[in-house]
């Protein structure tokens, strides 16, 4: 008999990929201009040219079977020295390429995570709005995942409830900043409030709690939003990253760990991180992809064009009076529903054939997701749109 519980899982399929899916049925009959997809996180602005130029200097420059062929399993020295020396520079760190472990993707980074770091009646606690995978990941590698409630007015943290939720059973808390689904960064005072909570915590349970920062989105912002180094607010910090989004290359899957040496129980943590790697069969990221991400890593897609999507749709929507926390990163408008039911709100609006994505998987009812990394012309026609949909409700 096949397991239960994946049966299970396949019977809560992402919310995301159902709506992305219904567009595509809807596109044959209408026609692709005349659906409006605000759905997938996918990157719209393209890569940057020398992503290329670097793929095909590699191949230019090595043999196939360097290319192609196996790296050591944490990735290639070469690569994660690179990698460690951007990091250094950036934020004024001190890694070494021993502290980087090469993934592919974040997803791959947090799972790899919470196996090395899950024992049996392990917990983890996010703060929602917070990426519905997280409960996938946290409960395949046996662990429980709780949520903190949002704080709708800003996408802080509510540090009381999350001390509440706090147990001695808690192996770390996750964050996401800038966020999805709501795009909202945190900031340095939330950071630090939280990096105080997490010590006393820790003193009071007497082992180290964990702070896991997946920052798929960390290049991504606007008008000179600061996006803290985490590390350097909490030194218990493991960093997992993605350059899906920053080098809009999601399909390529490639990320790394970066964990200091200052981290509690480094060296047994590492060892972890490898073990947990092998058992989950990523037997190293991708190489060649590896080799691109070092020499580009400095380097990001053109954000313009996401601030520009963002001020089009947040300025037109809210002087239509729907009711949002302005984003101050990500790709991800995160607006209150005119009705208490997002699912029946996206349903509504399907009418018009805008597409969205009901709060609820994200643990936040009553908001919808807009993704608007899409052509800025969708975004303009679809507004008048969002209008008539406003009307509905006497708005």
């Amino acid at each position: 008999m096949v397991s239960k519980e994946m049966v299970a899982l396949a019977s809560k399929r992402s919310v995301i990929r159902e709506i992305y899916e219904y567009g595509q049925q809807r596109q044959l009959i209408v026609g692709k201009e005349n659906v409006y997809d605000f759905s997938l996180g996918n990157p719209s602005v393209p890569a940057p040219k020398e992503v290329n130029l670097c793929v095909k200097e590699i191949l230019d420059q090595y043999s196939a079977v360097e290319v192609h062929g196996y790296t050591v399993a944490p990735g290639d020295p070469s690569v994660r020295e690179t990698i460690a020396h951007s990091l250094n520079q950036r934020f004024q760190m001190d890694y070494k390429k021993e502290d980087i472990f090469m993934t592919t993707g974040a997803a791959a980074s947090l799972n790899i995570v919470f196996r090395a770091l899950t024992n049996p009646k392990d917990e983890f606690v996010t703060i929602a709005p917070f990426f519905p995978e997280y409960q996938c990941f946290v409960t395949a590698q046996g662990g429980t995942l709780k949520v903190v409630p949002a704080d709708i007015d800003t996408f802080q943290i509510n540090m009381e409830a999350l001390e509440n939720m706090i147990t001695p059973n808690t192996k770390g808390i996750i964050i996401n900043s800038p966020n999805n689904p709501c795009g909202v960064v945190y900031s340095k005072e939330t950071l630090v409030e939280l990096a105080n909570l997490l010590k006393k915590k820790s003193q009071e349970y007497q082992h180290t709690i964990y702070l896991i920062s997946d920052e798929p989105y960390r290049e991504i912002v606007y008008q000179g939003v600061t996006v803290e180094y985490v590390p350097h607010i909490y030194k218990d910090t493991i960093v997992c990253y993605s350059y899906s989004k920053s080098l809009s290359l999601p399909g390529e899957r490639i990320g790394y760990i970066a964990v200091t040496k200052e981290v509690e129980e480094y060296d047994d943590l590492m060892k972890a991180i490898a073990s947990a790697a092998r058992v989950l069969g990523y037997v190293n990221a991708p190489s060649l992809f590896q080799r691109v991400a070092a020499r580009c890593c400095d380097m990001t897609g053109d954000i313009s064009i996401y601030e520009k999507n963002r001020n089009l749709l947040y300025d037109g929507l809210t002087k239509m009076g729907y009711t949002c926390v302005k984003p101050g990163g990500a790709f991800y408008l995160f607006p209150r529903a005119l009705e208490e039911d997002a699912v029946s709100f996206c349903e509504k609006a399907k009418k018009y054939d805008l597409l969205l994505v009901p709060g609820d998987s994200f643990g936040c009812p009553g908001h919808v997701r807009i993704s608007y990394c899409v052509d800025t012309k969708t975004i303009e026609n679809a507004l008048p749109l969002f209008e008539k949909l406003a009307k509905e409700y006497g708005i």
